[in-house]
Parts: structure tokens; C-alpha cells; sequence
């Protein structure tokens, strides 16, 4: 029995690209290894065993080429980190030329090496076409010189032996064996070479379709006691070469032996070298009869040099490729998602500390800095990446706050690595196709790469931590509902298990920053309070601007009262900054605060009152400069912490609050007043990251400031307050027709939850229903659909009170919980809202009046999942001529119509019918909304759907890939519509026989529905249907039959 391997104790790959290929591979081992677990982003599928002392992995291809064999080999690489070296071994098409050993014939072998100028292997078909003629660029790297020493040396050895060790390597493969009779040597009769000009033109094997008096005449090699084995220059390209003539012009000019399609692919990144068993010439006479024996010898022949492979050497060059990081993998010095204090001081024994547990040794060091809000984390992690940044190839600095948040970093650091490296095309790929988990999961493989070990990553500000101790085919047609309409998924909770983020390799290092002390995944250093006089001295002199405070015999007074809290200290040097005042006045404003704060809030620790009792001084002054930044400060309670922006703000300003109404008047006061507070040091820009959206940039406190705005500056909590800051964030919720709308959404969604938790803790609900209404229509269109019902409710409760079950303002909330229950499945109940919606809306509206018109839209969309398709065509033949009358046939209510009807004529197999109404959809939306717009993303996923129906993958395929790059970029990667189309892709990979694509698609649609939606929803249990579908196509019965239970 063999013993326990990990991953990182294999060093060698065996590449073969076919079955026969794979077949031969695994006759060659001495033992067989079990197999071991994968990464989730390797879809490889591997074969483990050794041969003479050497672990080796074999791995196939898909398909040949050298795309596949290029992909194959990154994934390979990043499972297996310490893989050195490849063998690239199979079958190939022979040149018929004398070399030292003879003529190239049918069964020999074909093995690289550098000869002619050319290192061993090279792409024909990669160059430029010039004046006339085609020249090639670009050259491939030489086997390394192990390996060509082994070959050597095998050679010497095989000249001297009477018996082949090759030929004897052969017969390991017993032939006797009915599935393995293929590989027998077919015999010198079936070795047929024509005259290049002489070409195969009718099916058949040449004995019975070609004229055999054309053979080339040629001397018996009817000798299968010695495989003959020739070494030289192999051609690799993307087209199989079934032409005589051409064979004979491209080996002329670089004297080729042989041609294949994988070297170019496998050798760009991976030093191989490539065996090739000659199967054919290369012409048209092809056949698969040598198939067989040709991946036989090829495999003997590799086995072969593993006896001439010292294993110390195998393992010595593992240790030498790890000393350095690839210039491919260096990334200049940036730190684009933080602010950082121009001088930082103190904090050297951390620092020094954290440069010991991150030193690089080759193995994943991973650091946890653990603190209390305003120790400084942030910015001690700041100044140990400038200190330290040449000990790392790249510093990646990713925002871990919330889960959303920690995706959108790894998208950034993608452009990034895209924008400033050699030219990754599997990053390039995901960010293109829009897709942020594909994005995360591509930069993952790319700090994988065995050569890529000298990175550190900081994960800051991981705060919200949950760490554990893991067929129908309806496809995801997306209607058009009026009033409010989508999807789903999220939670409000942002704790997350940040582990799943982490790459898979075991080399790097990580760096943590957390106030939790649950985190305990690697090394910990504590921040505490800064232990030294002379540090906290620093940081007032740093902060204030007073070079000269190391002589005041006050400023070390106040420093010690600080108790070396380093955000204390920074608020007190902004304060001594901005106004004349000694350090003396100033302590005796800090001790006035302090004592206030324990009359007023007795139970408050002495740390919450130090950094409490020192922005209560910096307030009286800011109370005296500008009364308006204090009361915004008193106002900021009731938002969320991150990201307030004058849009915000300006759309609740009301003569009930004059100091607000007067203050977003003109944005220059606002943006005094927002000066006042960040010359404080209580407020500072958000960081700028990504493209910027419709509105301002935006101010965010620090944590530990907001918790103060909350507990001392609102120790009564202010109902006119809260209520403005509410109205500030469902005034602003954007209707669907603005731009960009989904983008100020989720900037307004935290403010929501925000809001919401203070209006559940018990202020008391006035007569403002369509707050709540407004809510509904957010959280719906985020995906929110618990927290949307919750609002709608409200809503709904408040407008029946305070204006009648018939208003019309009442109608417009219950349509839209029609379209919520709708959404939810409930369709019974959905029903009855738009019907209630409907009657009400003709009474008081008229029939023909738009509102009328999109609830019978909506019934239509209703009827349509009911099954119900003849009442659905007549509820959207009456909603679209209405809107045609009333609106005009371009305006978008009317194209959601049209896209619903193309939906319904799909359905009912009229699918011509369909098609003309999603391209006058899809004109519609591009015209009047763009090509990003969540309209136009709806019908071009539907499109998509019409296409596959109509046997036009490729097309639909296309139109899958715009549709989830757009709705990924639009409402992120777990909203319901995006997983609709990842989903819908799910089965059209199926249908093409991609079948571990398409598992990957079912796994996330099914983990993303079943958190939105619940695991009994139809959508939910239509996905895993198919994945019990999938499982049992592969013969997985009892994963099958574990899904359905």
C-alpha cells in the first residue's frame, strides 16, 4: 500500500491529450496513487502514481489544441505547486526524412530537442504576415536541460543494450486484453507513404481506395525488437496538417521531424519536453490504425527516462524555482482602497513583529492583527506595506468589510493585474464576461501560479466574521412587470467566512486586520494602547501640526491622559491644529467632557469615554465654527457610517429641519460644512475606487466615531431625525427609467438597513406610507424580497389608515405586492392582489389608464406561469394596445409588453412570432435605455433561451454572455435575475455536452436561489432537478439520488 501523498508532493506532469494517449500513460506506472481533493476552479481531471521513486500526474485534455492544453496546464500548476517540469506525451504526425537514425516511419518516436536554432518545439502558424510572405514571431522555451540529459543519457544506454528497455516498457501493455488490442504493432504491410501529390480522395483504408503501385518503395523496418527512436525539432499548431505538400514546405524550412497540436500551449508556461510515437505523415492518407501502438512506444519511451531522473534533482529544482518571484508577477506599489495619514509614527514593535511571522520562507504565512476600533490596524498595516514593500512582488490590498464589498476589491485588483502585467488571459476572460465570482475565482488562480509566491494580500477590516467548523429544463425567461419588478437574493447579516477567499496554494502570505477575537486563522499580534510616552507624543505632534511638543510639559500630561489610544490622540492633535489654544486649555476642556460623561452615562468603559470625551471637546469647538457640521454630525447617527453624499442629504431637506434645508441649498455650503468635520478628523472622503457613478463622491466616519454619534450626541433618540434621514434615502430610491439607477440603489442599501433597525426599535410610524412603499421597491429591485414584503406591509397598513383601500396611492402598493408574490411563487395570492389592484384602478382610473394597463400586464405574466396562455395572450394583447394608444408603440412600458409576448409566443412553440417581438424589444430598450440597461439585459437573456429552442447555440451562448456580464455588473452576482441567466447557461452547456461547465452553473443558480428564495421554490427545485439529471448522465447514481432526497 502505498503512502499518503498531498498535492504539494508530486513534481512531474504527464500531459496526454487523447484516451489512447491516457490508456498507455497509466500501463506505465510502477503504482497508482489515490486521487486527491481539488480546488472548486480546477475542472481537470487527474491520474496519480509513480514511476522508479517519481510521483507523477497524468492529465488529459478535452480537446486537442493548444488552447485546451495552455488551460489544462494552468490548472494543473495550480493544484500541484510544486510540479518543475512536463511531458508532453502522445501521438503525432511524422516527416519523412532521414535522420541519424534512419527514415521517420509509422510507430517510431519523435522526441525534442534544440537543433537548427530552434529550441526543440515550434509554433508555425504564430507570426505576422509580411510583404508578401509570412514570418514567424514569438519562440518557445527548450526542454530543461534535466530532462534533455535524462533523453541523453537513455540514448547511450539503449546503444548499448541488447534488449530495449523501451520495447520492453511496450509490452507492458498486455495486447491479449479485448480493450486493449489496439495497441498491437500493426506491421510494416500497413505502413503506407504516397508521393506527396498523391491525394486520398474517397473513404475507405488506402488498401482498398488507393492505387498501392504509387507507394514510395522504401527498406524493411520490420523490426519491433527496437523502437527507433529520432530527437529534433517538432512543429505544434493549431490545424491538424492533412497535406503532403505543405508538410514537406514547413519542414524544409526549420527541419522538422514531426507535427502535433499542444507543445505551443503547454511549453508557453511550463518547461516540457514533447514525445511523440509517429501515428500518420501527415497527408490525406490518414488513418487510426497506428494509433494505438504510436501512444504505446511514446509511453514506454517517457517511462523510460524516469530511470534516468535522479529524485534529488527533481526535488532540488523545486527548491531553486521558489527563490525568486517571475517579473510577470510584480505589480508596482499601490494602495488605491485606503486613505493613509500623511506621517505615520509609533507602532515599530508591531511592525517589526509583523515583518517576523510574514518573512517569506516559500511556505503561506498568514498574520491576524487584532485590535480594538481606533488602535490604528488600518494604518499600522499601511506602514508596514510602504516599510516592507520590496519584500513582495505585489501587495494586494482588498476591503473585507462585507462580502459585496470584498468581491468588488478582487474585481479591482483583476483590471489591475490585467492593466500592469504580461497579459493574463484567463483574468482577461472573467472581468469581460462580467461575472464577479468568476473574477475572484481568476485572480485566485493567478496568486496560485507556482512561480507566482512572493505576494502579500491584506484582507482589512474583517469585522462581521461567521467562520464554521460546508429534468425539467424551464429556462429563466425574464418578464416585464409594471410598477416594481425583480429578484432577489442577500441577506441583511454581513458576517461572512472569509476562508473561501483565500487562494488554495500554500505559498504567500496573508494579512488579516479584525476587531474580532474569533478570528484565530493564523499567527496573532495584538494592537493595544501604545505603551510609550514619547509615540503618543508623536502622534499629537504629527496630527497637530506643533513640532515643539516634546518640550511642553502639558502636552505629556494630556498624552498620558489619552491613555495611548492612537484615534484619541489623532482627534486631539486635528482639534490643537485648528484652534490656538495650549494643551493645558485643552485638558481642561477633555477632564470638563470626561466628567460630564460619566454623570450622563455612568456605565460607559473608560476607553469608550477617552475617545469619547476628546470628540466631545472637538465638537464644542466645531458647535462654535459651524452649528450646521454639528447637527449633520447629530443626523449621521440615523445613516450607516460609510459613504454619506450630498445627493443623499439634499433629497430629505425640509422646512421642518431649517439648519438642512439651508445648509443643501448651495452644494459650496454643503461642502464647507463637510470641511469643517474632516479638518477634525471626524470625517473623511470615501475612498475613490472604480468608476464613478451618477452622483458625488461620498464622506465616511470611522466605526468608533459613529458609535458616538449614536450613544452620546443621540442619547434621546431624535424622531424628527430619524424621519429625515429615512425620507433622505426613499426620496432618493430611482425609478428604473433614470441612469444607472441600480448603481445609487446599492449605495442607498445600507442606509436602508440602517434606518430600518432604528424604525423596528420602536419610533413610532406616522402618517408616511410611501416611505415604506419606496423601501419595498428597493429592497425588491436589490433582491431583498423578505425585507421588500416587510415594507410593503407597512406600506400597506399606513395607505388603507390614512387614505382608503381605493386610493389610488393604496392600488399602486398592491400591485406591487402582487409582483412580489409573484416573484415568490405565491401565485394564488399574487392573483388576487393584481385583480383587487385592477378593479380598483378601472373604477377610479378608467380601463385604459396606464396604471390599469400594467397591472393587466402583470395578471398576463401571472397567467403565463398559471399555464394559462390563452387569458395571458388577452391580458397582453389589451395591455399592449392600451400603452400603444396612450403612450405610443416605442415608449419602454410598451416594449415590456412586447418582450412578455415574445415570452408567451415561445411558450406556445410560435417561434418566429417570438422572435420579432424580442428584436422589437431589444431595438426598443437599446434605443430609449442603452445596451446595459436591466430591460435590455432581460430580452437579451430571453433571446438567448429562443435560440437554443431554434437549435443556434453559439448564438444563444452569445447572448447568455452579454446578458450575465451586464446584470453582474448591474445588481452583482446572487441577485435572481443574474442567476436566471447562470442558470440558463447551466443547460445550454449541458446541451453541448459541457458537462462540467454546466454542473458549475447548477451548483451556484441552486446555492444562490435557495438562500433568495428558499429551497421548496419551483426555480429552486426545477435547478436541482437538473443537477440530479446531470449527476445521473454521468453515472453518479448516488449523488443523484442523494440530491433528491
Amino acid at each position: 500500500m502505498s503512502q499518503k501523498r498531498s498535492r504539494d508532493d508530486y513534481k512531474v506532469a504527464w500531459i496526454c491529450p487523447l484516451e489512447v494517449e491516457q490508456i498507455a500513460a497509466m500501463e506505465m506506472l510502477d503504482e497508482e496513487h489515490p486521487a486527491l481533493p481539488k480546488p472548486p476552479a480546477d475542472h481537470n481531471v487527474y491520474s496519480l502514481g509513480s514511476i522508479n521513486g517519481h510521483d507523477v500526474v497524468i492529465a488529459g485534455l478535452h480537446q486537442p489544441g493548444n488552447c485546451p492544453a495552455a488551460t489544462v496546464v494552468a490548472q494543473m500548476r495550480m493544484t500541484f505547486p510544486n510540479l518543475r517540469f512536463g511531458l508532453l506525451v502522445g501521438i503525432g504526425g511524422g516527416v519523412p526524412v532521414e535522420t541519424d537514425n534512419g527514415m521517420i516511419r509509422l510507430g517510431h518516436v519523435v522526441v525534442s530537442k534544440p537543433a537548427g536554432g530552434h529550441s526543440g518545439a515550434l509554433q508555425y502558424d504564430h507570426g505576422k504576415a509580411r510583404n508578401g510572405y509570412f514570418e514567424r514571431t514569438g519562440a518557445l522555451a527548450p526542454p530543461p536541460a534535466v530532462l534533455l540529459n535524462a533523453a541523453q543519457a537513455l540514448a547511450v544506454q539503449r546503444a548499448r543494450l541488447d534488449v530495449d528497455p523501451v520495447q520492453h516498457d511496450v509490452r507492458r501493455i498486455d495486447t491479449t486484453r479485448r480493450r486493449l488490442r489496439r495497441y498491437q504493432y500493426p506491421g510494416e504491410q500497413n505502413d503506407h507513404l504516397f508521393p506527396p501529390h498523391y491525394e486520398h480522395h474517397r473513404q475507405g483504408s488506402c488498401n482498398t481506395k488507393c492505387d498501392l503501385s504509387k507507394l514510395i518503395p522504401r527498406t524493411s523496418d520490420d523490426d519491433d525488437t527496437f523502437v527507433v527512436v529520432h530527437r529534433g525539432n517538432i512543429a505544434s499548431g493549431e490545424m491538424v496538417v492533412k497535406d503532403a505538400l505543405l508538410r514537406d514546405i514547413l519542414a524544409q524550412q526549420d527541419g522538422l521531424l514531426c507535427f502535433e497540436m499542444e507543445a505551443a500551449g503547454a511549453i508557453a508556461d511550463f518547461p516540457c519536453l514533447v514525445v511523440r510515437g509517429i501515428s500518420d505523415y501527415c497527408d490525406s492518407h490518414k488513418n487510426d490504425m497506428w494509433h494505438g501502438y504510436a501512444a504505446a512506444v511514446a509511453a514506454a519511451y517517457a517511462r523510460q527516462l524516469f530511470f534516468h531522473l535522479p529524485v534529488d534533482e527533481v526535488q532540488r529544482c523545486s527548491s531553486n524555482a521558489r527563490q525568486t518571484a517571475s517579473p510577470s508577477f510584480i505589480l508596482p506599489f499601490k494602495l488605491p482602497e485606503v486613505n493613509s495619514v500623511d506621517h505615520f509614527v509609533a507602532r515599530h514593535e508591531e511592525i517589526g513583529r509583523l515583518h517576523k511571522e510574514l518573512k517569506w520562507t516559500g511556505d503561506r504565512q498568514t498574520v491576524i492583527l487584532h485590535g480594538l476600533g481606533g488602535m490604528g490596524k488600518t494604518q499600522t498595516t499601511i506602514a508596514f506595506a510602504k516599510k516592507h514593500r520590496d519584500d513582495y512582488s505585489a501587495v494586494l490590498w482588498l476591503d473585507a468589510r462585507d462580502m459585496t464589498a470584498l468581491k468588488q476589491s478582487y474585481q479591482r485588483l483583476a483590471e489591475r493585474i490585467v492593466m500592469e502585467t504580461t497579459s493574463v488571459t484567463y483574468i482577461k476572460n472573467a472581468l469581460s464576461n462580467g461575472d464577479l465570482d468568476e473574477t475572484v475565482s481568476a485572480v485566485r488562480r493567478w496568486l496560485d501560479e507556482p512561480k507566482n509566491n512572493r505576494w502579500l494580500i491584506i484582507y482589512d477590516n474583517y469585522d462581521d466574521v461567521k467562520l464554521h467548523s460546508r429534468s425539467s429544463s424551464s429556462e429563466n425567461e425574464t418578464g416585464s412587470q409594471a410598477g416594481n419588478k425583480n429578484n432577489a437574493s442577500e441577506t441583511g447579516s454581513k458576517a461572512y467566512d472569509i476562508r473561501p477567499f483565500f487562494p488554495d496554494t500554500e505559498h504567500g502570505a496573508i494579512l488579516i486586520t479584525t476587531r474580532s477575537s474569533s478570528v484565530k486563522l493564523g499567527q496573532r499580534v495584538q494592537l493595544r494602547k501604545l505603551a510609550s510616552l514619547e509615540d503618543s507624543l508623536a502622534i499629537l505632534a504629527s496630527t497637530s501640526g506643533r513640532t515643539d511638543l516634546g518640550k511642553d510639559p502639558d502636552a505629556a500630561v494630556l498624552a498620558k491622559k489619552l491613555d495611548g489610544l492612537p484615534l484619541a490622540l489623532a482627534t486631539a492633535g486635528a482639534y490643537l491644529d485648528q484652534v490656538a489654544t495650549s494643551c493645558r486649555e485643552y485638558l481642561e476642556m477633555y477632564e470638563k467632557a470626561w466628567l460630564r460623561l460619566q454623570k450622563e452615562i455612568p456605565g460607559l468603559m473608560a476607553y469608550d469615554r477617552a475617545l469619547y470625551s476628546t470628540w466631545n471637546v472637538s465638537l464644542r469647538h466645531i458647535q462654535l465654527q459651524n452649528q450646521n457640521a454639528a447637527d449633520l454630525l447629530r443626523l449621521w447617527a440615523y445613516f450607516d457610517n460609510h459613504d454619506v453624499w450630498y445627493e443623499l442629504l439634499r433629497a430629505g431637506e425640509s422646512e421642518k429641519l431649517l439648519w438642512l434645508h439651508k445648509m443643501m441649498e448651495d452644494r459650496l455650503e454643503f461642502d464647507k460644512v463637510v470641511r469643517v468635520l474632516c479638518d477634525h478628523g471626524l470625517v473623511e472622503p470615501t475612498a475613490a475606487v472604480g468608476e464613478p457613478g451618477p452622483e458625488s463622491q461620498g464622506y465616511s466616519m470611522h466605526g468608533c466615531v459613529h458609535a458616538w454619534t449614536i450613544h452620546v450626541l443621540n442619547t434621546e433618540r431624535s424622531q424628527a431625525l430619524a424621519w429625515t434621514a429615512i425620507r433622505c434615502i426613499a426620496s432618493r430610491v430611482p425609478n428604473r427609467e433614470q441612469d444607472q439607477y441600480w448603481i445609487v440603489q446599492r449605495r442607498l442599501l445600507q442606509h436602508a438597513d440602517r434606518c430600518i433597525k432604528i424604525f423596528d426599535k420602536g419610533v413610532v410610524l406616522e402618517d408616511n406610507a410611501w416611505i415604506f412603499h419606496k423601501l419595498g421597491v428597493l429592497y425588491s429591485d436589490q433582491g431583498r424580497l423578505k425585507e421588500a414584503e416587510g415594507m410593503y406591509e407597512r406600506a400597506l397598513q399606513g395607505r388603507e389608515k390614512a387614505l382608503g383601500p381605493d386610493h389610488t396611492s393604496t392600488l399602486s402598493t398592491i400591485n406591487n405586492l402582487g409582483n412580489l408574490y409573484s416573484k415568490q411563487g405565491r401565485l394564488k395570492e399574487a392573483e388576487g392582489m393584481y385583480l383587487r389592484a385592477l378593479q380598483g384602478y378601472e373604477k377610479a382610473l378608467g380601463p385604459d389608464h396606464t396604471s390599469a394597463l400594467d397591472t393587466v400586464n402583470n395578471l398576463g405574466n401571472l397567467y403565463k406561469n398559471q399555464g394559462r396562455l390563452k387569458e395571458a395572450e388577452a391580458m397582453y394583447d389589451r395591455a399592449l394596445q392600451g400603452k400603444e394608444k396612450a403612450l405610443g408603440p416605442d415608449h419602454t412600458s410598451a416594449l415590456d409588453t412586447v418582450n412578455n409576448l415574445g415570452i408567451l409566443y415561445k411558450a406556445q412553440g410560435r417561434l418566429k412570432e417570438a422572435e420579432a417581438m424580442y428584436d422589437r424589444a431589444l431595438q426598443g430598450y437599446e434605443k430609449a435605455r442603452g445596451p446595459e440597461h436591466i430591460s435590455t439585459l432581460d430580452t437579451v437573456n430571453n433571446l438567448g433561451i429562443l435560440y437554443v429552442d431554434q437549435g443556434r447555440l453559439k448564438e444563444a451562448e452569445a447572448m447568455y454572455d452579454r446578458a450575465l456580464q451586464g446584470k453582474e455588473k448591474a445588481w452583482g452576482p446572487d441577485h435572481t435575475s443574474t442567476l436566471d441567466t447562470v442558470y440558463n447557461l447551466g443547460l445550454l452547456y449541458k446541451t453541448q455536452g459541457r458537462l462540467k461547465e454546466a454542473e458549475a452553473m447548477y451548483d451556484r443558480a441552486l446555492q444562490g436561489k435557495e438562500k433568495a428564495w428558499g429551497p421548496d421554490h419551483t426555480s429552486t427545485l426545477d435547478t436541482i432537478n437538473n443537477l440530479g439529471l446531470l449527476y445521473a448522465d454521468q453515472g453518479r447514481l448516488k449523488e443523484a439520488e442523494a440530491i433528491y432526497a
